[in-house]
């Protein structure tokens, strides 16, 4: 039985004090549920309040990105070090926007993933097909690439990964896939899995959905037998939104 997970990227969004003061929502919120892990993702410069705030409670930190070098002339970058030693569990690697705006690709997104995981950190590999190629029939072939791709040579890692499925048509337009569409996919990428690794592997593997899960459509979603969660958006900013689709997995 995978349990699932449900992580709340929050973007270029919330100050350090803002920060704060939602974690402490979200906690009073999700407060003795066990069966879902809770994951915040805020902006590097919140990191440190948000690990106080996330002391002690059911809520894990996570970050927005990481660099594959452990140190060096790498101006606006984060190393996994730097994450590990501020209190960060959970590290998203790949999404659509830093493919889109910041040139991510394939063989970045697995060295990124390689260093996550060196230095402990469990990383949430993000993949998914732009509008352009679901309307061109290359949605298969995109996902299953960037499965292969990003997940390369991981060895016994790959146990550790988190993979969220991004739709990537679907984000911030208040478009969602169908439950029956995502759940198409999550089991294309659970296939995937099984074709690079060992054993049961891939059924361990948790796959998250990304694409404008709210409340309103969590549970339907959260049912499908091969989504395990949800990497949330917007809904992730406001405490009682981002509980409620918490609590919909439960």
């Amino acid at each position: 039985m995978r349990t699932k997970i449900v992580a709340g990227n929050w973007k270029m969004n919330k100050t350090a004090s803002e920060a704060a003061a939602l974690i402490e929502g979200i906690k009073k919120e999700v407060a003795g549920i066990s069966k879902v892990e809770v994951v915040v993702c805020p902006p590097f410069t919140d990191l440190k309040d948000a690990a106080a705030a996330c002391a002690g409670s059911n809520v894990a930190l996570g970050a927005q990105n990481v660099h594959w070098e452990a140190s060096g002339a790498f101006t606006g970058e984060i190393s996994a070090a730097m994450l590990k030693d501020l209190g960060v569990t959970y590290v998203i690697i790949g999404h659509s926007e830093r493919r889109q705006y910041f040139g991510e690709t394939d063989e970045t997104v697995n060295k990124r993933t390689k260093a996550a995981l060196a230095a402990g950190l469990i990383p949430i590999v993000c993949v998914g097909e732009t509008l352009a190629e679901r309307d061109a029939g290359q949605m298969e072939s995109v996902v299953v690439r960037q499965t292969k791709a990003g997940l390369a040579d991981l060895g016994d890692g790959l146990k550790k990964v988190v993979i969220a499925y991004e739709p990537v048509w679907a984000i911030g337009t208040g478009r969602t896939a169908s439950p029956a569409q995502a759940q198409e996919v999550h089991a294309l990428i659970r296939r995937t899995l099984a074709e690079i690794s060992c054993g049961d592997t891939a059924n361990t593997i948790r796959i998250q959905y990304g694409g404008s899960m709210k409340p309103e459509n969590a549970q339907e979603l959260m049912s499908q037998p091969d989504i395990d969660g949800g990497l949330i958006g917007g809904a992730a900013l406001k405490a009682d939104s981002f509980a409620a689709i918490v609590k919909a997995g439960v």
